[in-house]
């Protein structure tokens, strides 16, 4: 079978890919999985008592909105009291009852106390089941948490965690730092966090050839403020908030293959707004417009797209009668090789750290792998060395015509 397989590589030219960059980078991730992340069992037990105190009183407060006591996590239920018993506007009936997914609550939480309560009330159970509770049974003897990570679940090549799923532990609410904060490094040591600066946009401009983006970035300009400045025909000190909110809105959509109506769902804007938004970005970037139009007509005739490194995904989606899953087919066939390029580059300088860390001998680790992130457990009396090493393998990974920045951070939890 190994002969087969490795001819087969040859033949599709993926030879490299496998020998110098996933075979190599099993060796880190099994020394990350071996590592393990201490967690502080006693914060995260506390932490979910009070979150049990929150949860009972959100409960309380809605019950006495709604009148009356029902299961608030059943969507039939909480369907009925909200579109049924208190009238509530915007009700979209479904086969099993009315639809209370987050978007359809989110657009009445500001008129209404009891759905924004519900919305906090999912937010603290799943908190509370998922985390609280779900990362302290994960906590082993040595009392680390030893996730495991994969490297063939994605279809772009990013690496997954599992066992509990690392790469998700919440950081938007004051609720989900808590969490973060009871994961602490070893004695004498701090974490350190490198974080490559909006890759996929700059792969994005390295891919495209869009001599506008390649510049901004060049220019080390903030990319969503030059943008903004491109469509709007403003001045760097004209562009207001809002302006540059839409503009990275924008910025990222493009790379995903959003259409004016996801647009208009992002932004709050009706569809014809959205439209002339995205014509405008097309007006002002060609080689952008032409890149995605190339890529998608070589995906519909090859049948797979490429990352840099040479992982092919096919795209069957593509050849589908069904004109929603072709869109969504175009939509992969645009986005892989730019979030697969992106993964290829991170596993390239997981490589070369390691190495290096190898090389010189050192007792820092590499610990956890988030996307566009590496998180090391660094002792404290190699840290300007690590940061230095970590930095420039970053960095140099792979020759973009765009520079590759890096955003270190560096803490005690």
């Amino acid at each position: 079978c190994g002969p087969v397989i490795e001819k087969q590589l040859e033949e599709e030219d993926m030879s490299a890919l496998y020998k110098d960059i996933e075979m190599p980078v099993v060796f880190d991730l099994c020394r990350m999985e071996q590592t393990g992340i201490a967690v502080q069992k006693e914060a995260l037990k506390s932490y979910g008592e009070d979150l049990t105190g929150e949860i009972e009183s959100l409960q309380s407060q809605i019950y006495a909105l709604a009148g009356k006591e029902f299961n608030i996590l059943s969507p039939k239920q909480l369907g009925e009291v909200l579109f049924e018993d208190l009238k509530l506007p915007g009700a979209k009936k479904t086969k099993s009852g009315y639809s209370t997914a987050a978007e359809v609550l989110e657009k009445l939480s500001t008129d209404y106390p009891i759905v924004e309560k519900v919305l906090s009330y999912r937010q603290l159970t799943k908190l509370k089941s998922t985390y609280a509770e779900g990362l302290a049974s994960c906590i082993a003897q040595d009392g680390r948490i030893h996730g495991t990570f994969n490297q063939t679940i994605t279809a772009t090549g990013r690496i997954s965690s599992t066992e509990p799923n690392l790469q998700n532990i919440p950081i938007r609410y004051k609720e989900g730092k808590e969490i973060r904060k009871a994961f602490i490094p070893e004695e004498d040591s701090v974490f350190l966090s490198s974080d490559y600066s909006q890759i996929e946009l700059r792969m994005f401009a390295h891919m495209s050839g869009e001599q506008n983006l390649i510049d901004a970035f060049k220019h080390h300009l903030d990319i969503h403020t030059k943008t903004a400045m491109d469509i709007y025909h403003v001045s760097k000190d004209e562009v207001t908030k809002n302006m540059r909110r839409d503009a990275k809105a924008v910025n990222f959509g493009i790379i995903y293959g959003i259409s004016s109506f996801g647009l208009a769902e992002d932004l709050g804007v009706d569809i014809k707004t959205a439209k002339k938004f995205l014509d405008n970005y097309l007006e002002t970037f060609p080689g952008i417009k032409n890149y995605m139009d190339k890529i998608i007509k070589d995906a519909y005739e090859k049948g797979y797209v490429k990352t840099i490194m040479n992982r092919k995904r096919k795209i069957d989606e593509l050849y589908n009668t069904n004109h929603m899953i072709k869109v969504q087919g175009e939509r992969m066939a645009l986005n892989t090789p730019v979030q697969g390029s992106s993964a290829d580059i991170l596993k390239k300088a997981m490589i070369d750290i390691y190495n290096e860390f190898n090389r010189l001998n050192l007792k820092s680790k590499m610990i956890l792998q988030v996307h566009d992130e590496l998180i090391f457990n660094v002792k404290n009396d190699e840290l300007e060395k690590v940061k230095e090493i970590v930095i420039n393998f970053m960095e140099n990974a792979y020759k973009l015509n765009v520079p590759l920045e890096v955003d270190v951070e560096i803490g005690k939890n």
